[in-house]
């Protein structure tokens, strides 16, 4: 989806309660969906929510947005362009991509000068390729993730100081990454996968050195990332924190996971806890509302931009 975003609205305009498109005002290029709640901004939370490679930023957005009304959390999802960010789920750490690690800092930059939000480690969420970039993330800057559930990644960053990155965390000539287990180890992680999300796809890496490391499918992957870092956790006296469940019923698809999953609950009670009556019924209510919105929006085409 090509967008242009040609005016710039000051914070006071920004509407809430509905998605929105943003380009950068530094950079018009770079682009992201922007939700924002009803009530005070300068005490919500950030929960950044991360594409796969078919690049559905808005598709996220607008699934979690009623999720995000009812835990009073600010949702960014930044949309990497297939022509810049071609490796972004690495980060954008190869020869031809523009570095997305340092894109998504800017994105975050601004939007707490628009909102005021805190300055705080943000909450983090990936499908697919998008998981690919998030615990990525979350390993080489841990002091600014909070939370994270991955959805579905094809393949990981193990915490094996033998191999290099992007298999391992020992760095490579292409990387200058730098990893401190202690850190990221001690940030909490779900990893979430669909029970027939095993098949050897077009989109799955299949390389033998990832076979054999990690496994031929995405449960199988998940499963044992999750081993791997619970083991490397323990061995440095860590309390483990990373789980992995497999979502009954459901394949690689993020619609089908939201639709038959239940993906966004499972993603927001890990990330912001269980919610209170008044969350829960607030949510439902919205829900509705929200998705008639996001059909209107796709059957016409329309997509709300501000930037």
């Amino acid at each position: 989806m090509k967008t242009h975003c040609n005016f710039n609205p000051p914070p006071a305009s920004l509407p809430r309660g509905e998605v929105i498109q943003r380009c950068h005002r530094e950079d018009p290029k770079l682009s992201y969906f922007l939700y924002l709640p009803q009530g005070d901004l300068k005490k919500s939370r950030i929960l950044v929510a991360v594409h796969g490679i078919s690049r559905n930023a808005y598709e996220q957005a607008f699934s979690f947005a009623s999720q995000a009304e009812g835990y009073g959390v600010i949702l960014v999802a930044p949309s990497f362009d297939k022509d810049s960010f071609t490796g972004y789920q690495r980060l954008g750490w190869t020869k031809k991509s523009t570095r997305a690690d340092l894109a998504l800092e800017r994105i975050l930059d601004e939007v707490i000068q628009l909102t005021g939000a805190p300055e705080a480690p943000c909450s983090l969420f990936g499908f697919s390729g998008g998981g690919q970039f998030a615990h990525r993330y979350a390993m080489a800057y841990p002091e600014r993730v909070a939370r994270v559930v991955l959805g579905a990644p094809g393949w990981y960053t193990f915490p094996d100081p033998t191999r290099r990155y992007p298999w391992g965390i020992k760095s490579s000539r292409h990387s200058r990454l730098g990893f401190t287990p202690s850190q990221f180890l001690s940030i909490p992680t779900c990893v979430l996968v669909g029970e027939y999300d095993n098949l050897r796809d077009e989109d799955l890496n299949k390389s033998s050195r990832i076979d054999s490391q990690q496994g031929c499918d995405r449960l199988e992957r998940g499963s044992r990332w999750v081993q791997a870092m619970v083991a490397a956790a323990r061995a440095r006296n860590l309390d483990a924190h990373f789980c992995f469940e497999v979502l009954p019923g459901v394949d690689h698809s993020f619609s089908n996971c939201i639709k038959f999953g239940s993906l966004e609950a499972k993603v927001f009670n890990f990330l912001f806890g269980a919610p209170s009556r008044s969350t829960a019924a607030e949510s439902r209510l919205l829900s509705g509302f929200t998705q008639a919105k996001v059909a209107t929006r796709q059957k016409t085409g329309l997509i709300i931009k501000h930037g």
